[in-house]
């Protein structure tokens, strides 16, 4: 019989404690390494409570922050590191980071497979795309502007940063437009930060 093993790499500046969501239903096969920095280093009692009654191995991760990347460098470094020594596990990046693409194809190539997931449940980055779309519809109905404002929304990791593209994007002299669509697509916005 083989036992299949996973390694989870949880960006936990970008996905937050949403990112731990199934941790209860790992293994003890399973393997779940946690980077996080001074700007992500809270966790809420429940979320501790459920880390602690995992059976998966737990590793915490600080990462020394203060260049713009530095969590994503030495996430993508530690990667290289356990692939080298256990090439027979699956690989998973627990992020909405994009950027991260360029590492599954990069050890796709050498016949190492890693799956982008937005959870530890295994929500996928393109299932959480769509859902992202059917949500942004359902306010704008223009399909042509809730693509384009989809596209905004995963690109940005701040409410400021969605707000000014959707300014460049849709201007005018007194932002109308841009402030219309922000204010319509704001309660999707409660995983961004800023207010």
């Amino acid at each position: 019989m083989v036992i299949n093993m996973s390694y989870y790499l949880v960006d936990y500046e970008n996905v937050k404690k949403d990112g731990l969501n199934g941790i209860n239903e790992l293994t003890k096969e399973d393997t779940v390494c946690i980077f996080y920095s001074d700007n992500a280093d809270t966790l809420t009692f429940d979320l501790h409570r459920r880390i602690n009654e995992s059976e998966a191995e737990i590793i915490f991760q600080k990462v020394e922050v203060g260049t713009k990347n530095a969590l994503d460098f030495q996430l993508a470094t530690y990667l290289g590191y356990i692939i080298a020594a256990r090439k027979e596990q699956e690989y998973h990046l627990v992020t909405k980071d994009n950027g991260f693409n360029i590492l599954c194809t990069y050890w796709g190539k050498r016949n190492i497979k890693i799956t982008m997931v937005t959870d530890l449940s295994g929500r996928n980055i393109k299932k959480e795309k769509e859902e992202l779309e059917k949500a942004v519809a359902k306010l704008i109905k223009d399909a042509e502007i809730a693509a384009a404002v989809t596209k905004i929304i995963l690109q940005y990791k701040t409410k400021t940063g969605i707000n000014n593209a959707l300014v460049k994007q849709y201007p005018s002299k007194d932002n109308k437009q841009a402030s219309e669509i922000y204010n319509t697509i704001k309660p999707l916005l409660g995983d961004k930060k800023g207010r």
